[in-house]
């Protein structure tokens, strides 16, 4: 089984499905040389292929990653790149384009307590941002 994920105009993924494996090609209609071309004629979106067991540019199970992250609704297609990256959660954070995931300005306190990010927080100061869980 392999995971598909539809990309629109504007590079946005809008839709992810679980089609047939890219290595099953013994009912691959002629014409397509991949499962993944075969699938770029559903409602005129490109379709590109993306790996569950990858997440911020590691294979979960000690595999090559792909496309830096399974994609999911609402993450960015990077074509110059090839990878899939998930929304930005706060406008202050980073894109690490080793792990093609977002960072925090701020490093996370390392207390063993549980902490949120504040944007306003960090808005304010930039030396804030990490507040601890209610």
């Amino acid at each position: 089984m392999a995971h598909y994920a539809f990309i629109n105009e504007f590079n946005t993924v809008v839709r992810v499905i679980t089609g047939v494996d890219e290595n099953d090609t013994s009912t691959l209609p002629e014409g397509f040389d991949s499962w993944e071309a075969w699938y770029q004629n559903y409602k005129g979106l490109t379709c590109k292929r993306t790996s569950y067991n990858t997440v911020r540019n590691t294979h979960t199970n000690e595999g090559t990653p792909f496309r830096g992250n399974y994609a999911g609704k609402g993450y960015t297609y990077d074509s110059d790149n090839d990878v899939f990256i998930p929304p930005k959660p706060f406008g202050s954070w980073i894109l690490n384009e080793s792990t093609w995931s977002w960072e925090s300005p701020l490093d996370y306190p390392d207390d063993g307590q549980e902490y949120i990010w504040n944007e306003n927080a960090y808005a304010e100061d930039d030396t804030t941002g990490w507040e601890i869980k209610a």
